[in-house]
């Protein structure tokens, strides 16, 4: 007799026997898998990249600031040269004498910019964080060496505002003793408004000067008599001045006979031009007298030493003569 089949068992010796399809849980787990693999590449990578971007690879300098207060600056600050970041700031610590020690590192390729002349300030503004810049006016000093310490010269806007505040008070104190009701400046208008109204009186100027009206007419009428002097002065010095032109002007004026008295001085001063040229004409013909008389004189020279030379020969003959007629009484020779 045949068992009876189980509906749950399948028949493996049947021709049309399908397999079972796999579970998809594996399938699932190796996507998860690869996901996972693919998320922690690209995480590194971004990592990786933000290091390089952040210069983590580069060859830096090390430059070391110190300040009495680092208040304002973090890690990762920028230290910055003519608005360019050129180091960032790695660490901040404490230094044994209590000073902050500032410690930036700085590209190597950006180490040229900053000279052993440069200085390193920290400017604290009333809005927005602390900036570090370097300011480097030699470019031709020697390079700034690694591990450099300089000194961090701090300027901080929110500590001159007490400052300003308390100038401003006491410049508003001045202001209000300056315009009190018992001020000098109070006492001054006064007087120049007690001067406006002298000006503006029936005195005037005079009255000011006088300080009395009654005084200032008086000075008034003396200066109107002495106008009125003046002015007949004035008449007289015309008078004398027309009596004055008319003698030396005049017809028969001092002028008529001075120009008479320099035609003749003229005409007499042409005579005398004329005398003396013919006085130059003589002292010409004189000197040429003179040089004739030195020529012949320079003349006379050789032939007196011509003449010399002649009575030294006769001498010479005579003696000669006497050498060979000793015997003769009269040896001597009569020149004609």
């Amino acid at each position: 007799m045949s068992q009876p089949q189980n509906p749950d068992q399948t028949d493996v010796t049947a021709p049309d026997a399908v397999l079972p399809a796999p579970p998809p849980v594996r399938h699932a787990e190796l996507k998860a898998a690869i996901l996972l693999v693919f998320m922690f590449v690209l995480v590194v990578g971004s990592v990786v990249y933000l290091m390089y971007a952040r210069g983590a690879f580069e060859a830096t300098q090390t430059l070391v600031l110190t300040a009495d207060d680092s208040d304002g600056v973090g890690v990762g600050a920028d230290l910055t040269f003519s608005g360019f970041p050129i180091g960032r700031v790695q660490r901040i610590e404490l230094a044994p004498d209590g000073r902050a020690r500032v410690i930036i590192d700085v590209p190597r390729k950006d180490a040229h910019w900053l000279r052993t002349s440069s200085i390193f300030t920290l400017e604290r503004g009333i809005v927005g964080g602390a900036k570090l810049r370097a300011y480097s006016g030699i470019l031709t000093d020697p390079p700034l060496p690694d591990d450099a310490t300089r000194d961090l010269l701090v300027g901080d806007m929110a500590a001159e505002i007490p400052r300003l505040l308390a100038a401003a008070k006491d410049l508003l104190n001045n202001l209000g003793n300056l315009t009190g009701s018992d001020s000098a400046l109070d006492g001054t208008m006064r007087n120049v408004q007690a001067v406006t109204g002298k000006l503006s009186g029936p005195g005037g100027a005079m009255g000011l000067l006088t300080g009395d009206d009654k005084q200032s007419r008086l000075l008034i009428e003396r200066a109107n008599a002495l106008l009125i002097t003046a002015d007949q002065l004035a008449r007289r010095t015309d008078g004398l001045v027309a009596n004055a032109d008319t003698r030396v002007f005049g017809d028969k004026g001092v002028m008529t006979d001075a120009q008479a008295t320099i035609v003749q001085l003229n005409a007499l001063l042409a005579d005398t031009r004329n005398s003396l040229k013919k006085v130059d004409a003589v002292l010409v013909e004189a000197q040429a007298v003179g040089a004739n008389a030195k020529a012949a004189t320079a003349d006379l020279g050789p032939l007196r030493a011509d003449v010399e030379s002649n009575l030294r020969k006769v001498e010479q003959l005579v003696n000669e003569i006497n050498r060979k007629w000793p015997f003769k009484r009269n040896p001597e020779i009569t020149l004609p």
